[in-house]
């Protein structure tokens, strides 16, 4: 048996000297994900779709981050973001996401495409243009926000089938790419939040907020933060014997 290695618990969560891009940085999760990420020593790269948004999010940094306008699902400005930043990051966190709800029968091609490039072909560009390069060099962290819904089917998400399918194939990729990479020093997860407190879900009607919480033993809805110490955990060396994991954080959703 190998000899216990005596590790200082400041130093695993520690991630100065890393270089962390997050997707869909411009407000809610992602915002909150690279705040945290930076806070614990990290340069933070943030991307999102929208410039106005992740110009607003620039601000609330006390180091200024890089900043760049990314669509990720156009697999070319995706390339090309490598050749801008500094150097390949340590972490990247696929956070960007949409959704559009519908029957199945009144989901069009459009809605379809729109949903799944976001959140399906955009993990994968992005793992395969940065994932590459982290395996080349030997190491690196990949963390993908997924969902509960990737897992199972809630009552509530019954009409969201390209997000539930989305979501599901990032699990997946998820899986697969940490059987890929393991031996080249790429470590991936995934984060599969619950019901989140975030700025598209708390507008929601009240009486359908106190439903979630009400089908959630914890009793509440989560908060952003609880999601980015999630991210946090998987993106440091207090993880480094973890990949291919999903981290439900959900409020005990999925255990009834």
């Amino acid at each position: 048996m190998a000899a216990a290695v005596s590790t200082s618990l400041s130093s695993i969560f520690d991630l100065t000297g890393k270089i962390a891009l997050v997707t869909g940085a411009g407000g809610g999760i992602g915002l909150q994900i690279a705040l945290t990420l930076q806070q614990a020593g990290a340069a933070v790269v943030l991307t999102d779709a929208d410039g106005t948004r992740l110009s607003d999010a620039a601000e609330q940094f006390g180091v200024k981050p890089q900043v760049y306008q990314l669509d990720v699902s156009d697999s070319k400005a995706v390339r090309d973001l490598a050749g801008k930043i500094d150097r390949c990051p340590d972490i990247l966190v696929n956070n960007a996401g949409v959704s559009r709800a519908a029957p199945t029968r009144d989901t069009t091609d459009d809605d379809w495409r729109a949903v799944l490039s976001v959140n399906l072909d955009g993990v994968f560009y992005c793992s395969r243009t940065f994932g590459t390069l982290m395996a080349e060099r030997g190491s690196g962290v990949i963390v993908n926000i997924s969902s509960m819904c990737g897992e199972f089917v809630t009552r509530q998400q019954s009409v969201y089938t390209a997000y539930n399918a989305s979501k599901a194939g990032v699990n997946m990729i998820t899986k697969t790419l940490a059987c890929e990479w393991a031996r080249s020093g790429v470590r991936v997860n995934a984060v599969a939040p619950g019901f989140i407190a975030s700025e598209k879900i708390v507008n929601f009607p009240k009486d359908v907020l106190a439903q979630w919480c009400d089908q959630t033993p914890i009793g509440r809805l989560g908060q952003p933060h609880e999601i980015a110490s999630a991210v946090h955990f998987l993106a440091s060396e207090a993880s480094s014997y973890i990949t291919g994991t999903i981290l439900l954080v959900d409020g005990g959703y999925t255990c009834w």
